[in-house]
Order: structure tokens, then C-alpha cells, then sequence
């Protein structure tokens, strides 16, 4: 059974806290994550959309819908990959991220590349 194009992009995430951006006293904790995305399937995509779930400890949750990402829509053929740096701001030292990416292919089929969910932790927080 083929590999359907949703399977075929790998995607990586590296979290890091940005202390000069938090304000913990006013509830307020800035994470900024790098994503590498690469195609490691045989069909070319254009990332055209993101959907983010991003959830603070006390359950609370925001939803991030909107057009490609950081202002692009990259078009990733095979073996080939795109990293970009981007952040989100949670209420609590800990909270989580996941989601997925609309992706269209040469032929205008579209599909969901998911993206695996991660932590946002204030460092020293989790032990």
C-alpha cells in the first residue's frame, strides 16, 4: 500500500522559552518554535494553510487558522525542505502545541500533512 501525501512530510520541531519576552508575574509565557518540514515522499506540495490547537495547564485552548506560514507558501518538491521560526504566548509556564498543515499538490488535490503535538515548557518547570 502507497504511502498516502500526508505521510510523506516529516515534520521536526525545536522549542525554546524567550525569557525576555515572558512576563510570568501578568500570566504571560512566550515560546518560540522552529518547524522543518521536509518532503520525504514522491509528490510535490504547496503548504497553502495552517491549523494550530495550542493548550495552556488549565485546558484552556487557543486556535490558530490562517494562510501559509510566516507570510510564505512554500512549495516543496521531492527532498526538498523549509524551516522557518515563529511564536506563541500561553498563559501558564507549560502548555502544548499540535496541528496540521493544508497542503495542495501539483494536480490541486489537497490534504492535511498533521503535525505531532510538542511541549511548551518554561525551563526548570517540568522535572
Amino acid at each position: 500500500m502507497p504511502d498516502t501525501p500526508q505521510n510523506q512530510f516529516s515534520i521536526d520541531v525545536n522549542v525554546t522559552y524567550i525569557d525576555e519576552q515572558s512576563a510570568p508575574e501578568e500570566h504571560r509565557y512566550v515560546f518560540a518554535y522552529t518547524i522543518h518540514i521536509e518532503n520525504q515522499g514522491d509528490t510535490a506540495a504547496r503548504l497553502i494553510g495552517r491549523h494550530w490547537i495550542i493548550t495552556n495547564a488549565d485546558g484552556k485552548t487557543q486556535e490558530v487558522i490562517g494562510e501559509g506560514v510566516v507570510g510564505q507558501q512554500p512549495f516543496l518538491r521531492p527532498g526538498e525542505n523549509f524551516s522557518y521560526t515563529s511564536s506563541a504566548a500561553i498563559e501558564t509556564p507549560v502548555g502544548s502545541m499540535h496541528g496540521s498543515y493544508q497542503m495542495r499538490t501539483e494536480n490541486g488535490e489537497h490534504f492535511d500533512a498533521p503535525i505531532p503535538a510538542f511541549s511548551l515548557a518554561k525551563p526548570n518547570t517540568l522535572h
